[in-house]
């Protein structure tokens, strides 16, 4: 396995915050570029690329050294050929445009639909599950199969208890919505709705569901049966060209397409935006940054050559799905033009630990000698409520364990340590396999989670809420989770490469890469005293790492509780609105942070639905809180995945230890303590981007 960093097609970020993210090749009369995406990264046998400098009467086009029919006609955009090139062969394609003063060319790279583009090898086995979709049977063994159009409209009229409560079939939209015949006469109840372009439109959804990259993608447009579809050369009054891309929430490990929809945001259909999502970007079915963000570029592919270049690309959707909008904005800058995460995570990692850490801490206070009372077990683990540790049990979640697969694989493929152990592994860190590789004795992918030298209730102890007793007996019990997602006495000890390459490949969230260059609308309900793993400081982290890798968070916004009726896409879209026509110079978070709507400040919901501004006041409303690591000493912005460790030093504890307690703590501690004054292992700011996975 290696890891390679993609040539001369790399496009800064910058550039990204135009009408689409492209690629080009100058002549002296003549530019070619690349609409649909990067020419070394085409999907599907064709690309939608774009002429500028030539006329189309004496235009003449080859592909691989043939004559092919020209196809380039006036677009949009005054001044500009586009033309869809099709018949791409697998592998290198030479296109070569010439116009009577000079021939131009240009390399196109076409990978198959099924992919894979840059994610490396595809995940064997894989579980076909179109027909949850609504799809007919797979047709081959990456679960393509023929594209379906369907048309629902929503009634004007007061809809039957069975109707309003209709769940959602397979490949519908759901409650309230009703199926369309296209071919059958206009219903007399179909409502309508007002795009933000001021066009009165029936409102009538046409959804296409089909298949890409093996993940199921749907899109959805206003749009009635019967009248001219969108391309790249024409709009229609039922499209604003904005496009908003949703992705689910869930962790989950892959080897399957998903039976899980991607929830495709309707208000901003009724809005007239157009809406996507596929299988493979909802984090619930596939928790793999590289495949989710490949997923999408090759469904935008697609939705380009057939419909055309959306004005913006905005990613939405929550939990999970914030995990892939961070991380794709980060590592592949130019496919999400701005970003709406919501219950937010930096990303799974840094949130896996303290879950993993709750889990252990919750085991622990149950199985105490000296017990912990109720307050103490909140001082000890951080968090609002001691609910979650609580529900953890002490075990490892789904996603840590090599055996928890999903009901969809045959149980005669799992793997068990015993009667298979070359089985397929179904942990989170196995189902990065494409990152970081495996264990070629073993089967496993490396560890990248740890918890060697973390000192458990640390602050507690210092702050004089536990005793030494009750800080001593929770680390020597502590123990960690193996490569099998088994709970043993030994810590969890993560691996020094693979945590290099975790940092140096962007699968951790440094605010690094793209990520500064990127509108972001962080929006969440506060839930830190219910139980919730969705705690507020997470937003608060982004903020910080944003601060440390760019010197300013200037491009973030964070609202808790936002007001009832706040629509984030049409803030969102205004901003980005402001940014296009802003042609000054200077660098992209300063034009960002200028053309931020009025409105669109750092705020949380009062009690009466106002808007609060006063941080202070906000914090009083909806408190922070910490996490087991936090109170372990780590800091929010310095919370690595591995410490460095130093020799236990008397003076880090506020009450006075006996010789006695320090040869105990140094036994808990044999290898030494956390220095949190230190980057962890392999810690960086992640600067490079568009890398692709693949074997040697």
């Amino acid at each position: 396995m290696h890891i390679s960093k993609l040539g001369s097609a790399w496009v800064p970020v910058a550039a990204c915050l135009a009408l689409s993210c492209t690629a080009s090749v100058f002549a002296q009369k003549i530019e070619l570029n690349v609409l649909s995406g990067r020419p070394d990264m085409v999907s599907g046998g064709s690309a939608l690329v774009q002429i500028r400098g030539a006329s189309p009467d004496s235009l003449k086009v080859r592909l691989n050294n043939q004559p092919v029919p020209n196809g380039f006609r006036p677009a949009r955009t005054a001044g500009t050929l586009v033309g869809r090139v099709e018949g791409l062969k697998p592998g290198a394609n030479i296109l070569q445009i010439s116009d009577g003063h000079g021939t131009q060319k240009i390399v196109l790279s076409n990978h198959p639909i099924g992919g894979p583009v840059f994610s490396g090898p595809h995940q064997q086995p894989f579980i076909c599950q179109t027909e949850f979709s609504g799809l007919e049977k797979a047709t081959d063994a990456d679960c393509n199969a023929p594209t379906r159009v369907q048309y629902f409209y929503r009634s004007t009229r007061k809809l039957t208890p069975e109707e309003a409560q209709k769940q959602p079939g397979r490949g519908e939209l759901g409650p309230g919505y009703l199926p369309l015949n296209p071919t059958a006469e206009m219903q007399p109840d179909v409502a309508t709705t007002t795009t933000t372009d001021g066009a009165r439109m029936k409102f009538i959804v046409r959804v296409e569901t089909g298949t890409i990259n093996r993940g199921v993608y749907r899109i959805a447009f206003l749009h009635e049966p019967g009248q001219p579809l969108p391309n790249p050369w024409t709009s229609t009054p039922g499209w604003n060209g904005r496009l908003v891309y949703s992705f689910g929430g869930g962790c989950g490990t892959g080897f399957r397409q998903g039976q899980t929809p991607a929830p495709l945001d309707l208000g901003a259909v009724s809005a007239g935006y157009a809406a996507a999502g596929s299988t493979l970007d909802v984090y619930g079915n596939n928790a793999n940054g590289v495949i989710n963000a490949e997923t999408l570029a090759m469904v935008k592919e697609y939705f380009v050559k057939t419909y055309g270049v959306p004005v913006h690309t905005i990613g939405m959707g929550g939990s999970g799905g914030s995990i892939q909008q961070h991380l794709i904005a980060q590592n592949y800058p130019g496919l999400l033009d701005g970003i709406i995460p919501g219950a937010s995570f930096a990303d799974h990692t840094s949130v896996a630990e303290p879950i993993l850490d709750c889990a252990l801490i919750g085991r622990v206070a149950a199985a105490m000698k000296t017990g912990l009372t109720p307050e103490q077990r909140l001082a000890v683990s951080g968090y609002g409520s001691w609910g979650l540790c609580q529900s953890r049990n002490g075990g490892a979640p789904n996603w840590m364990r090599a055996a928890a697969c999903n009901s969809s694989m045959p149980k005669d493929k799992v793997y068990d340590p015993v009667t298979n152990p070359k089985g397929v592994r179904c942990s989170l860190q196995d189902n990065a396999a494409n990152i970081y590789g495996r264990d070629p004795k073993t089967g496993a992918a490396p560890q990248i989670l740890d918890n060697v030298g973390v000192q458990y209730g640390l602050d507690a102890f210092n702050d004089g809420k536990i005793s030494a007793e009750q800080f001593f007996e929770p680390n020597e019990l502590i123990g960690g989770f193996d490569a099998d997602g088994n709970l043993g006495p030994a810590r969890s000890s993560g691996d020094r490469r693979a945590l290099r390459i975790a940092y140096e490949t962007g699968r951790i969230n440094t605010g690094g890469g793209g990520l500064g260059s990127v509108p972001i609308i962080d929006f969440r309900r506060y839930a830190d005293v219910a139980g919730d793993a969705h705690d507020r400081m997470r937003s608060a982290q982004v903020r910080l790492l944003l601060e440390h890798a760019n010197g300013s968070a200037a491009n973030q916004v964070l609202l808790v509780n936002p007001a009832r009726g706040f629509n984030a896409v049409r803030q969102m879209d205004q901003w980005l609105d402001r940014i296009a026509v802003d042609k000054s110079a200077g660098p992209v978070l300063q034009k960002i942070a200028r053309n931020k709507p009025e409105d669109l400040v750092d705020a949380c919901s009062g009690p009466n639905g106002e808007a609060i501004t006063d941080p202070k006041r906000c914090d009083e409303l909806y408190p922070p809180f910490r996490d087991p690591r936090l109170v372990a000493g780590a800091s929010l912005i310095g919370q690595p995945q591995k410490c460095m460790l130093k020799h236990l030093d008397p003076r880090d504890y506020s009450q006075p230890l006996t010789e006695t307690q320090s040869a105990r703590l140094k036994k808990i501690f044999p290898q030494g303590v956390c220095d949190y004054s230190r980057p962890g292992v392999g810690e960086l700011v992640t600067r490079r981007t568009w890398i692709a996975f693949g074997e040697k």
